[in-house]
């Protein structure tokens, strides 16, 4: 069997599994329903690009960012400001002094570092520095929080941030990409120069400020209160069903309106990720064979050498980092727009971080089409291990009483067999197949 030809079976094989969720209630695992096997791929997919863009980084640069979930909460941030209708009087009220405290705040930080660089005393030129910011933070304290005030105190119930510019949602998927790849340039300029295990924590320490940032500053993005009702690139369901021509259209193929609106707009959704899904492969093809992705990885197996060869390794991992980082940022926009809300208190950086890079580890590291297969299989095992690890623990405790000790337990744990079940696929591939199911070339 050639490798063309296995790899393609694995992929078969996933969607064979998804054809299965749809149409099947075999072994209790199977849910038998084309809405849950069409919600399983559509987040998929969108891992499938999560998975993709961390392979840039780690793949072809070998630079560990775990800060994964701070660039895909910008992506969603970006659907709130793109695509949402501005507040009703919230940008008269606070919004330009918010835009002008951002300005200050921008120029201080501006400031800072030219006082650092023009000044060459070595006991003078920290204390100017550290003068510019404390004098630049009050100031831009002083401008920013009566904004803030006023824009919050604008219908807190329903609103209480600044909201969007109305644009088309789709418009928002790229926009997410640039925002993440601008946040990504900052950091990079920062922390690419610190050894990998630093670059890991730096990365989560940053994500974990994005996050508490979108928590915290309801102006921006309601906080815990969540941003609801987000637009959509596909019709409402409800407006689907009370389509005549649609409803008949439905009855001829044997659904009820409700299912099959459901099943348009999700599929819908399928075919929209695919695009993005199939556009960000080829481009990652291309660059893969290109001599520019050759020399990141020539750089990823010896900077050293690389360096001495004249390659700037700083700023092509840089590149790379950036490049990686808004394909999250791109995923994150989508996914906000697949749950049409955006909540920033579910976004968990260790739970989903481990996640992606156990699809990126699987489905073989350096490898685009790898990094696909292991987001579509490990989203799909992540979702169907809890109705198994439940399907299991009844087998185990079928001859206990009910009102068993350890049967109780066993059965109320089964919730918990996701993460030792990853744990296990991820030591089973490091053991029989360490470069991953669809190994690098």
């Amino acid at each position: 069997m050639t490798e063309t030809v296995k790899h393609t079976l694995l992929f078969v094989a996933v969607g064979l599994l998804l054809l299965l969720e749809g149409t099947t209630t075999a072994f209790g695992v199977f849910s038998g329903s084309w809405n849950s096997s069409l919600t399983i791929l559509n987040m998929g997919l969108i891992s499938a690009i999560m998975a993709l863009g961390v392979n840039l980084q780690w793949g072809f640069a070998g630079l560990f960012n775990v800060g994964i979930m701070g660039f895909t909460a910008l992506g969603g941030l970006a659907v709130v400001l793109i695509a949402t209708p501005a507040t009703p009087g919230a940008w008269d009220a606070g919004g330009q002094r918010i835009l002008l405290a951002l300005i200050l705040g921008a120029t201080t930080i501006f400031g800072a570092i030219l006082v650092y660089h023009k000044m060459s005393g070595k006991r003078t030129r920290p204390l100017a520095m550290i003068a510019v910011l404390i004098v630049g933070f009050f100031i831009y304290r002083g401008v920013l929080d009566p904004g803030v005030e006023a824009v919050e105190s604008i219908n807190p119930a329903l609103a209480g941030n600044i909201g969007g510019l109305g644009l088309p949602v789709l418009l928002a998927w790229p926009v997410g990409g640039i925002l993440a790849a601008g946040v990504a340039w900052v950091i990079g300029k920062t922390a690419l120069g610190l050894r990998s295990d630093y670059l890991a924590i730096a990365t989560l320490g940053i994500a974990e400020i994005i996050l508490s940032v979108l928590k915290n500053e309801d102006w921006l993005s309601r906080g815990v209160k969540n941003v609801v009702g987000l637009p959509r690139p596909v019709p409402y369901e409800v407006d689907l069903q009370n389509n005549p021509d649609f409803v008949e259209q439905a009855a001829a193929w044997g659904f009820d309106a409700t299912t099959a609106s459901t099943l348009y707009v999700k599929l819908g959704y399928s075919l929209l990720f695919t695009a993005v899904l199939l556009v960000l492969l080829w481009m990652a093809q291309m660059a893969l064979k290109s001599p520019w992705g050759r020399m990141m990885r020539a750089i990823r197996d010896n900077e050293v050498a690389a360096n001495a060869m004249g390659k700037d390794v700083t700023s092509r991992h840089l590149q790379i980092f950036i490049l990686g980082s808004a394909i999250c940022g791109i995923a994150g926009a989508m996914m906000t727009t697949l749950d049409s809300q955006l909540t920033p208190g579910t976004y968990n950086p260790l739970r989903f971080t481990f996640l992606i890079w156990v699809m990126v580890i699987v489905g073989g590291s350096g490898n685009n089409f790898g990094a696909v297969l292991g987001g579509l299989l490990v989203w799909f095992l992540w979702i169907k291990v809890e109705p198994l690890g439940l399907m299991l623990m009844d087998i185990l405790t079928a001859g206990m009483a009910e009102d068993n000790g350890l049967r109780v337990h066993l059965l109320e744990s089964a919730a918990h067999m996701r993460l030792f079940t990853m744990g296990l696929i991820l030591l089973l591939v490091l053991r029989f197949s360490p470069r991953g199911l669809i190994p690098e070339k």
